[in-house]
């Protein structure tokens, strides 16, 4: 018996209903930024689904919900310079007509986010994934969380608890327009009300 990766696996699907990932359901939430943890470390594991990348976010998690945040919010591990993810999800803004999302070698690919910057894209807008500075999140017009549980989890505000800088998302605390819009596209394709231009979908028979 020994530790080394596995030449035969076993994938399973497990396959249940779920509610909203927050209780509020498509509500704004707030975040705070914690830097005394890290979510995963450049070049780890964190560009893959594994449940070490859960665990490692339990702590920080716990943190942020007894400050009254939501969630906790991860700058990158190496410098804390540059956005990286929101708890367990992406992290998306909407910068006048464009859509932003950080690149980075420790965030989980999303096929929520690249699903909402293809609709972005077909609504017109913009579309960049990039390295994002802290201090850019100041010049955002929305942000939220997106992932499959959740689709998009608008941002209220966030919270920087060691400057003290808050930085703010929705100023009358509802979802912006554009998270909306896309919030609501997404979900009507995944329901059969909206044409599924993509094919993204499957039809299931028994």
């Amino acid at each position: 018996m020994g530790v080394k990766p596995a030449e035969e696996y076993l994938f399973l699907i497990f396959v249940t209903p779920v509610g909203p990932y927050f209780k509020g359901g498509f509500s704004t939430n707030p975040y705070v930024i914690i830097r005394s943890f890290d979510r995963s470390a450049p070049l780890g594991t964190g560009m893959y689904k594994v449940g070490g990348n859960y665990a490692a976010s339990l702590r920080a998690n716990a943190l942020a919900h007894e400050k009254g945040y939501a969630s906790e919010f991860y700058l990158d591990a190496k410098e804390k310079k540059y956005v990286d993810e929101c708890g367990a999800a992406n992290f998306f803004a909407i910068k006048g007509n464009t859509y932003v999302t950080p690149k980075s070698t420790s965030i989980l690919p999303s096929i929520t986010n690249d699903s909402l910057m293809q609709l972005a894209r077909d609504l017109g807008m913009e579309v960049e994934r990039r390295p994002i500075p802290e201090e850019e999140l100041s010049t955002f017009e929305e942000a939220g969380a997106c992932g499959t549980a959740a689709v998009i989890s608008p941002i209220s505000y966030l919270d920087d608890m060691e400057t003290g800088q808050r930085y703010t998302f929705s100023a009358d605390g509802k979802p912006g327009p554009v998270s909306t819009r896309l919030y609501n596209l997404l979900r009507n394709i995944q329901y059969g009300i909206e044409e599924d231009k993509h094919g993204w979908t499957t039809v299931v028979i028994e």
